[in-house]
C-alpha cells in the first residue's frame, strides 16, 4: 500500500505524459486514426528508451549525474571511450549516440525540415540497435523498432514534431527506472487502452482483465522456480505472459510469443521493454500459430514449461481449413478442426484449435492456463468433449475456475479458466465463482470486478485443493469420467434436503389441514364446475 502512495505522483505525471502525446495527435487530425496508436506507442518508447540510456550512462560514470548539461560532457568524450559505453552498460539497453537523444533534438527543433531530422534519427537507432528489438515475423523479417512517424502526418510534420518533442522534455523517467512490475504495468496499461478492444476487426485483439491474469499467475506458480520458459500462442499485447513473467521472476524466464496482428507484437514489444524482458523480444513473432508455429528446436514444434493464453473464441479461418487438416497437423489437432458455418464463418469456434496446440506444445511437467468460453466445461459431443476426454485420460486437468459473468467488459460470453498440469496426479480442483464480484457500469456496459480478497479465495482455494460449500470441490478423474467429463462444479456440489423433527401428533395435525385445504378447494371446483354449465347452456346463436 506504501508503495501505491509513493508511487502515485509518477504514475499522474506519467499518464499526463501520455494524454498530451494523444493530444497532439488529435490537434493534427489522428484523432482515431488508424496510425495514432503507432505514433503514441512508438515516441512514448523512444522517450523511454532515452531516459533508460541516460539512467544506465550514469551508473557507468557517476560523474555524468552531478553535471546539469550531462548530455554536452557526454559529446565530449572520444569515439573510443563512447563506444566502450556499450559494453558497460545493462544488455538490455538501446544504445544512443550524443546527436540521437531527445534533449539534441528539441534543441534542434527549429531548424529546417525538423521532422526530416527527427524520422532519420529514430530510423538510425533502429538500424544500430536491430538485433536486440527487433520482432520477427514468420518468415525471418524483421520488423524495425521504429517507423518515420510524422510522415503519418498529411502537412505541417516540422510543427507536429516540434509539438511532440515539447511534451517529452517535460518528464524524465529516470527517476523511476527501478520501479516494477505494478507501475509498469499500470502505464502500460493506461497507454493501450484506446487501441486494444474488441472493436478492431477481424483480428482483434482482446484486453486480459487484471484479475484474471492475477489469478492464473499465481495458481501456476505458487513457489519460486527459476530457468522457465513461457509461452502465448495468441499473446495480444502480453498482460497474461507479463503477470507470469512477473510472479517467476524477470531475470529467472525467458518469454515467447507468436500472433497474428503486427499491432499487438509492436505492443507486446514496448510491454517487455518496460518490464525489463528485453531479452525475450527476439522470440516475439508475428504470425498464424495455427497454420505456421514458429517456434521449433532440434526440428520438432518447441515444448514449454508454462503456456498461458486468452486466444479468440471465434474467427473465420475458412481459408486455412485445409492446412490444418493435413497429416502433419493431425497428432496436434487430435480432436479435429470445427466446422465452418455456413452462413457466419466468422463464428467458427477455432479457440478449441489453440486448446489442442497448447496441449501438444507442454513438455512433460509443463503447466498451462487457457481462458475458454464457459461453454466448453460441460458441451456433450463434439470436439469439446473429446478435447476434455483428452485431457482427463492423460491425467493432465488440474481443475477448473468458472468465473462471474461480464468479467471481460466487451463480451458478453461467460468464460473459465482451464488449468492443466502434466505432473497432476489425481485430484481435479472444481470451483465456481460466478456469484463473486462486484457489478459496475463501464460506458455502455457492465463489467464484474472481484476484489482483492476475492482474488485471493480464488487462489488460495485452488492452490491449497480445498471443498467450500457451493464454490469448490475436489474430484477425482473417475469421478468426472462418470459425470459424462462435466467440468462444471455445480454438478459435483452434494445436493442437501432438510429434514425437521415433528412429533405424531403434529403430523397428524398437519395431515388434517392439508385435508381440509383440499375439501374446500375441491368444493370451490364444484361450485365453478356448475356455474360454467349454466353459463354455457344460456348462450344462443344471433
Amino acid at each position: 500500500m506504501t508503495k501505491e502512495i509513493n508511487n502515485e505522483p509518477f504514475v499522474i505525471k506519467t499518464k499526463t505524459l501520455i494524454d498530451e502525446l494523444k493530444a497532439v495527435c488529435a490537434s493534427y487530425g489522428l484523432g482515431n486514426d488508424g496510425n495514432e496508436f503507432k505514433i503514441i506507442s512508438q515516441i512514448f518508447l523512444y522517450k523511454f528508451l532515452n531516459d533508460k540510456f541516460a539512467f544506465e550512462v550514469k551508473k557507468v560514470r557517476p560523474e555524468l549525474a552531478k553535471i546539469e548539461d550531462w548530455e554536452s560532457e557526454l559529446a565530449n568524450l572520444d569515439d573510443n571511450a563512447y563506444q566502450m559505453l556499450r559494453y558497460q552498460m545493462s544488455d538490455s539497453t538501446a544504445f544512443l549516440l550524443p546527436h540521437q537523444l531527445i534533449s539534441n533534438l528539441f534543441e534542434r527543433q527549429n531548424d529546417p525540415d525538423f521532422a526530416k531530422t527527427v524520422d532519420d534519427t529514430l530510423m538510425d537507432i533502429a538500424a544500430t540497435n536491430n538485433d536486440l528489438f527487433a520482432v520477427k515475423t514468420e518468415d525471418g523479417q524483421k520488423i524495425r523498432l521504429f517507423d518515420r512517424i510524422t510522415e503519418f502526418v498529411s502537412s505541417k510534420r516540422d510543427a507536429f514534431a516540434k509539438a511532440l518533442f515539447n511534451k517529452l522534455v517535460i518528464f524524465n523517467f529516470e527517476n523511476i527506472m527501478g520501479e516494477g512490475f505494478d507501475f509498469f504495468s499500470t502505464i502500460f496499461e493506461y497507454l493501450i487502452k484506446d487501441y486494444n478492444s474488441d472493436a478492431g476487426g477481424k483480428y482483434a485483439e482482446y484486453y486480459t482483465p487484471h484479475a484474471v491474469s492475477k489469478i492464473i499467475a499465481n495458481i501456476l506458480v505458487p513457489e519460486p522456480v527459476s530457468n522457465k520458459t513461457c509461452y502465448d500462442p495468441s499473446a495480444g499485447s502480453g498482460t497474461l505472459l507479463m503477470n507470469l513473467a512477473h510472479a517467476i521472476g524477470q531475470d529467472k524466464c525467458t518469454v515467447y510469443s507468436q500472433d497474428i496482428s503486427q499491432k499487438s507484437s509492436n505492443l507486446l514489444r514496448l510491454n517487455l521493454v518496460l518490464n525489463n524482458l528485453v531479452h525475450s523480444i527476439e522470440n516475439v513473432v508475428q504470425g498464424n500459430t495455427m497454420t505456421d508455429p514458429y517456434h521449433r528446436k532440434d526440428g520438432e514444434l518447441r515444448t514449454f514449461d508454462f503456456i498461458v493464453s486468452n486466444p479468440p473464441f471465434k474467427l473465420d479461418f475458412s481459408d486455412d481449413v485445409e492446412t490444418l487438416k493435413k497429416k502433419e497437423n493431425k497428432e496436434r489437432f487430435f480432436a479435429g478442426v470445427p466446422n465452418v458455418p455456413n452462413k457466419a464463418k466468422d463464428k467458427m469456434a477455432i479457440y478449441t484449435l489453440f486448446l489442442q496446440h497448447i496441449m501438444y506444445s507442454l513438455n512433460d511437467t509443463g503447466k498451462a492456463a487457457i481462458v475458454v468460453p464457459t461453454g466448453f466445461i460441460t458441451a456433450q459431443s463434439g470436439i469439446d468433449k473429446k478435447i476434455r476426454e483428452k485431457m482427463i485420460e492423460s491425467k493432465m486437468l488440474a481443475g477448473v475456475v468458472s468465473m462471474p459473468s461480464n468479467i471481460f467488459a466487451t463480451t458478453g460470453t461467460n468464460v473459465s479458466i482451464v488449468f492443466l498440469d502434466k505432473e497432476n496426479k489425481e485430484d481435479v480442483v472444481l470451483i465456481d465463482a460466478s456469484n463473486l464480484g462486484t457489478t459496475v457500469k463501464d460506458g455502455k456496459n457492465q463489467k464484474t470486478l472481484l476484489s482483492d480478497a476475492e482474488e485471493d479465495q480464488i487462489i488460495e482455494t485452488f492452490t491449497d485443493k480445498t471443498e467450500v460449500e457451493d464454490f469448490s470441490v475436489v474430484v477425482k478423474y473417475d469421478d468426472i469420467k462418470a459425470k459424462n467429463y462435466s467440468l462444471s462444479a455445480g454438478q459435483y456440489f452434494e445436493i442437501k434436503i432438510e429434514y425437521v423433527d415433528i412429533t405424531a401428533e403434529e403430523f397428524d395435525a398437519k395431515l388434517k389441514g392439508f385435508e381440509s385445504n383440499l375439501e374446500q378447494l375441491f368444493a370451490e371446483s364444484s361450485k365453478l364446475e356448475k356455474m360454467i354449465n349454466k353459463n354455457i347452456k344460456q348462450l344462443n346463436y344471433e
